[in-house]
Order: structure tokens, then C-alpha cells, then sequence
């Protein structure tokens, strides 16, 4: 038995060292692949740089490009470590490698695919603002696997890809302009008319919005105090441009309205008591 084991370990070991020259050229090959990488890198950098293309599809380019070099290094490594092995069995063992691991590391490679589909697809480019699923924020990096999203108080979400690949994504930013809204009230003696046109006056002074796509002042609800105006108005699709332009907007409507004469009310609370109050201390 002893001699067994013995005759076995002497056989690995000079086929080790047998295959130390393999070995040693697999290696050597393996970090020639990585310098190859980055110069492939680099220069598919450089000739995208040259073009219009999106910062997103550009880094898909390049991890694609990087991921060719590295498979065709590991490829020919392969091959001299194993003499014995050929291109189409390493293929094969890859093939159903592949399938093995593809049943392990499912969200993974969900999260790869989703990533790649959002490169290629023209919507939801680095520096939009987009909500999904509770997240909000600005978009400022796209991988195979996650998206980062910076909310607008300062903290990163690392989204994984197949969230906002499965799940309706409203972008923000899609354009430079949006509309946006606020209900103003007015009491109910005010003639409506006058209020309207008088808060279209005070949204045409704001130098953020956009009058040439007009200013909605509708009439929309009998509230408890008052009669609701909806006023939309146009301006920058950005959440700080939306602020920005919503404040100085109310800002004029107050003014205009104080100006004109006319009351913004406010809920008037009238308490009932079942039985009499005492006004004061009785003697």
C-alpha cells in the first residue's frame, strides 16, 4: 500500500515539474493578456472619444473589448498548460460549465444582462434624475451589474441592474423642461375671474418660466375655505429647478393677490360643546 502511494506521489511530482515550463509560459501569457487589455482599452477609448457616443455605451465598449482579450489569453494559456486540450473541448467544458454556473449565480448574471440592455438603450444616460421602486436621485455610474444614484441630500444607492430594468423608471430629466404645479386658494367671495387673471400676471413675471408653452390657471375644487386655483407652469426638468421656480412663483402670487385685495383663507375651526363653558370663576 505504502509503495502504492508512494509510486503515485512520485508521478505527480515529476509531472509537476515536467509541466513547470507550461506552467510558467501560461503565466507569462496570462499577464502579457493584461497589458494587451489596457492598451485595447485605452484605444477603443480613444477612437469612441472621437464620436458622440454615450458615456454608458462607451463603458460597455470597453468592458466588452477587455473581456475579448482576457477569453482569447485564458483560451491560449489553457491550451499550453494542457497540451492535450483543444479549442473546441475547452469550448465545451466552458458550454456546460457555463450552464452550471449559470444556475448558481442567477441574480448575477440577471444583473449582467440587465446591464448591458440599459447601455445599449438610449433613455437613462449618466446625469439624469430618475425615480424607481422608492429610489431617487441622479445617475452618475453604470456597470454590468449595479447603477449607482445619488440623491439629491448627498447619499449613494447601489442599485442593482435588473431593478430598473424590470421596473418602470421615470426619468426626470429627460428634457430641459417639465411642467410643474401648485394649488393656490382664494375665498369665496372673490371673483373668480379676476383671481385667475391676476395669478396669470404673477406667473408671467418669473423670469424661470417658460411662457411661450403658456401657464395653466384652472379652477378645480370647492375646498372647505376656499376655491382651489391648479396653476402649471413650465420650467427646468430638474428637481432644484422645480424648487427654485415653485418659490419665486408663490412668492409673486402672494404679492399679487395682497395687492389686489384678495384673501388667501385659511381652515376655520368652529368647536361645539354640548353643555354650557364657564366664561370666568363664580363667587
Amino acid at each position: 500500500m505504502m509503495q502504492t502511494i508512494d509510486n503515485q506521489l512520485s508521478t505527480m511530482w515529476y509531472a509537476f515539474v515536467e509541466a513547470i515550463p507550461s506552467i510558467a509560459i501560461g503565466l507569462i501569457i496570462l499577464m502579457v493578456t493584461g497589458i494587451v487589455a489596457s492598451f485595447a482599452v485605452k484605444i477603443s477609448d480613444a477612437l469612441v472619444g472621437k464620436t458622440e457616443i454615450r458615456p454608458s455605451l462607451r463603458n460597455l465598449i470597453e468592458t466588452l473589448v477587455k473581456l475579448g482579450v482576457w477569453l482569447i489569453g485564458i483560451f491560449i494559456a489553457a491550451i499550453i498548460v494542457f497540451p492535450g486540450m483543444t479549442v473546441g473541448g475547452l469550448v465545451a467544458g466552458l458550454g456546460i460549465g457555463a450552464v452550471a454556473i449559470g444556475f448558481a449565480f442567477q441574480d448575477i448574471f440577471e444583473n449582467f444582462l440587465a446591464g448591458v440592455l440599459i447601455m445599449l438603450r438610449e433613455k437613462m444616460r449618466i446625469g439624469d434624475v430618475i425615480e424607481c421602486e422608492g429610489i431617487d436621485g441622479k445617475v452618475e455610474h453604470i456597470t454590468l451589474r449595479e447603477t449607482h444614484v445619488r440623491a439629491a441630500s448627498g447619499e449613494l444607492t447601489i442599485v442593482p441592474n435588473s431593478i430598473l430594468f424590470k421596473n418602470p423608471v421615470e426619468i426626470l430629466t429627460d428634457v430641459e423642461q417639465r411642467c410643474h404645479t401648485v394649488v393656490v386658494g382664494v375665498s369665496y367671495d372673490t371673483n373668480l375671474d379676476k383671481a385667475a387673471e391676476v395669478i396669470r400676471k404673477a406667473v408671467e413675471t418669473v423670469d424661470a418660466v417658460d411662457v411661450d408653452k403658456g401657464i395653466d390657471v384652472f379652477a378645480s375644487e370647492f375646498n372647505s375655505s376656499s376655491v382651489d386655483f391648479l396653476v402649471r407652469w413650465w420650467a427646468g426638468s430638474t428637481p432644484r429647478a422645480g424648487h427654485e421656480s415653485r418659490d419665486k412663483i408663490v412668492r409673486a402670487i402672494k404679492s399679487a393677490l395682497d395687492q389686489a385685495g384678495i384673501e388667501i383663507p385659511f381652515p376655520y375651526v368652529t368647536h361645539t360643546f354640548k353643555e354650557k363653558v364657564p366664561l370666568g370663576d363664580k363667587d
